[in-house]
C-alpha cells in the first residue's frame, strides 16, 4: 500500500518528468530520456516506501518529541519529504549558475526543517498540557467561588478572592496554550506548504533552463527571499509557542 502510494506521490512524478527532461535536453533519445525518469521516479518511490516502513523516529536531537499519530506529526512527514525532493533535485541537475545558486540554498531549507520540527515537538507539547487542564471542571470552579463570593465578607472574601485569582490564571494559561497550539499548527501548514512550492518551482525552472539565463537566476533570487519569509515567520510562532509553553511549566504543580 505504501509503495502504491509513492508512485502516485506528485514530487516523484514532477522529478522522473525533470530527470527525463533533461536527459532529452542534453541529446539522448526519446525512448532513453524516458527510462531515465522511469528509473527517478521509481527510485524514489521505493526508497519513500521504505522509509514509511521504518519504525517513527520523530523528534530529532535537541527538539521535543512528536506524537505520531498527530496532526503536526503528517505536516512533518510532508515538509521532510518536500526536502528530500529538494535535495535530489538539487543534486540532479545540470551544472551551471542555475544550479549553484539552488545548491547554495540547500542550507536554507535544512534550517528550515530543523525550524519546522522544533515547532512540531512545540505542538505536541502544548497538546499534552492542554489534555491535562480540566476546562469544565475550571469553569465550575469559577461559577461556584463567583457564587460564593457574592455573599461573602470580610476573611472569607478575601480567601474566595486569592481562590478565584488562580482559576482565572490557570484559565488563561490554558487560553495561550491553545492559541499557541493553533498558531503552530497554522504555522506548520504554512510553512509546509511553503516548501512543497518551492522545490515545484525550482522544479519548474530547471526543467526550462537552457544554460542558466538571467531571467531564471532572478526567478531563484526571489525564491531564496520566499524561503527566508518562511524561516522568519516560524521563528516568531516558535518563541510565542515556547512563552506559553514555559507558562505553563512555571505553574504545573505537577
Amino acid at each position: 500500500m505504501a509503495l502504491k502510494q509513492e508512485l502516485t506521490e506528485p514530487w516523484g512524478l514532477l522529478l522522473g518528468a525533470t530527470a527525463a527532461g533533461t536527459a532529452w535536453a542534453v541529446g539522448l533519445p526519446v525512448a532513453a530520456a524516458g527510462a531515465v525518469g522511469a528509473v527517478v521516479w521509481a527510485t524514489k518511490a521505493v526508497t519513500a516506501a521504505l522509509e514509511l516502513r521504518r519504525p517513527a523516529r520523530l523528534g530529532r536531537q535537541g527538539t521535543l518529541p512528536v506524537d505520531a499519530r498527530s496532526a503536526e506529526s503528517v505536516w512533518l512527514h510532508r515538509s521532510d519529504q518536500a526536502a528530500a525532493g529538494f535535495t535530489e533535485l538539487a543534486g540532479s541537475m545540470t551544472a551551471g549558475p542555475l544550479a549553484e545558486r539552488v545548491a547554495m540554498m540547500q542550507p536554507e531549507v535544512a534550517e528550515t526543517v530543523r525550524a519546522l520540527h522544533r515547532l512540531a515537538g512545540q505542538a505536541t507539547a502544548a497538546g499534552r498540557a492542554l489534555a491535562r487542564i480540566d476546562s469544565a471542571a475550571l469553569a465550575a470552579d469559577a461559577d461556584r467561588l463567583r457564587a460564593a463570593r457574592a455573599t461573602a465578607s470580610g476573611d472569607i472574601a478575601v480567601q474566595l478572592d486569592r481562590s478565584l485569582a488562580s482559576v482565572r490564571a490557570q484559565q488563561e494559561i490554558r487560553d495561550r496554550l491553545a492559541a499557541a497550539r493553533d498558531g503552530v499548527l497554522a504555522r506548520l501548514e504554512s510553512g509546509t506548504l511553503g516548501l512543497e512550492s518551492l522545490v515545484a518551482r525550482v522544479i519548474e525552472l530547471s526543467a526550462m533552463a537552457v544554460g542558466g539565463p538571467a531571467g531564471e537566476l532572478s526567478a531563484v533570487d526571489q525564491l531564496g527571499d520566499e524561503l527566508e519569509g518562511i524561516r522568519q515567520g516560524l521563528a516568531e510562532t516558535e518563541e510565542v509557542s515556547r512563552q506559553a509553553l514555559s507558562a505553563y511549566q512555571r505553574n504545573d504543580p505537577a
